[in-house]
């Protein structure tokens, strides 16, 4: 039997204590996995990139490479970029075969994992509003792919209902929108005294920073409501199930594909007509393995590149509402 190994595909980022954050989930992989060597690696910006952890396991003896995106959900970044960099290092290494796992997604472990999230923050609030009377603002990531940007909309939706929370709004911190102020702005005009706002990401970094330096600002804007942040999910131990199980599902060559129903490089999607047929192919060399911390960046573009790329560098297919007055660019400080 050909020996499997595990790797795990980061997107990367220049804040030390995400690439921390990641390594640890990448441990937390390997503990549920002991029967497989797992490496982890990244898109852009931080190091290893995904190649080195192929070439840990390829030099380690791995025939088969069960690979998954460490990706809440599958938009770009998991359907091109990193399909990309596998491709191209199978054509080099024929010798070991590369299985793509899919993303996250909508799973009722990751469900519960974002309930439980939720539940230490109205369980550490001594507000008096009970739950039926707050609402609850879900904020995504963002991507220039809807399939995408639905998902945050469900998880936010199951969150509502599961936990029963007076009402629910959806914003993201990029790329689409609403984006975080215009979409707090709008939570507070519907009459609720308490909003939880709750960033549906894996791991820390300027993003969520932001998201919660913008949840401050609107709350000073609203004194008469009482803002909460709930924290992020990180190595919860249900996501590290999720992980797990997305590998087995490669192995067993089960339900391992992502929804191509609504795939904007495949199908004829509202407003992303243009896209189908996109060649697949990865937009982050020029970020590939640069580091992180202050003394790594990239060539400057104009503003912050390592979020979202919602710029054109004449490989990007341009967002069709660039524009809209409630976004989409990525949050910055003001």
């Amino acid at each position: 039997m050909n020996k499997v190994g595990v790797m795990v595909c980061g997107h990367g980022s220049r804040d030390d204590n995400a690439v921390r954050e990641f390594a640890a989930v990448a441990d937390g992989i390997r503990s549920r996995l002991p029967q497989y060597p797992v490496a982890s690696g990244f898109l852009e910006f931080a190091t290893p990139v995904i190649r080195d952890g192929l070439d840990q396991l390829r030099t380690g003896g791995t025939k088969l490479c069960i690979a998954v995106p460490g990706m809440l959900f599958a938009a770009g970044h998991a359907k091109n970029d990193i399909p990309s960099v596998l491709n191209t290092y199978q054509a080099q290494y024929p010798g070991m075969q590369i299985r793509y796992g899919r993303e996250l997604g909508i799973d009722t472990r990751m469900m519960q994992a974002a309930g439980a999230r939720i539940r230490t923050a109205l369980q550490a609030s001594d507000s008096p509003v009970p739950v039926s009377e707050t609402l609850l603002v879900v904020v995504g990531r963002g991507a220039s792919d809807p399939d995408a940007n639905s998902n945050v909309a469900k998880v936010m939706r199951m969150l509502w209902e599961g936990l029963g929370f007076g009402w629910g709004e959806t914003c993201y911190s990029g790329v689409t929108f609403p984006l975080v102020k215009p979409g707090l702005r709008h939570a507070a005009k519907l009459g609720f005294k308490r909003i939880l706002v709750f960033p549906y990401f894996l791991f820390t970094g300027v993003l969520v920073r932001r998201i919660y330096e913008h949840t401050d600002a609107v709350a000073e804007e609203h004194p008469d409501i009482r803002f909460e942040k709930v924290p992020y999910l990180n190595a919860h131990p249900l996501v590290l199930d999720t992980f797990a199980a997305r590998v087995e599902e490669a192995l067993a060559g089960e339900n391992n594909n992502m929804n191509c129903a609504l795939c904007k490089y495949r199908e004829q999607v509202l407003g992303f007509e243009a896209e189908v047929g996109l060649a697949q192919e990865s937009h982050h060399h020029h970020v590939e393995g640069i580091g992180t911390g202050a003394g790594h960046h990239p060539p400057h573009h104009g503003h912050d590149h390592e979020h979202h790329h919602d710029h054109d560098h004449g490989h990007h297919h341009p967002y069709p509402h660039a524009d809209h007055p409630l976004g989409p660019r990525t949050l910055t400080d003001d």
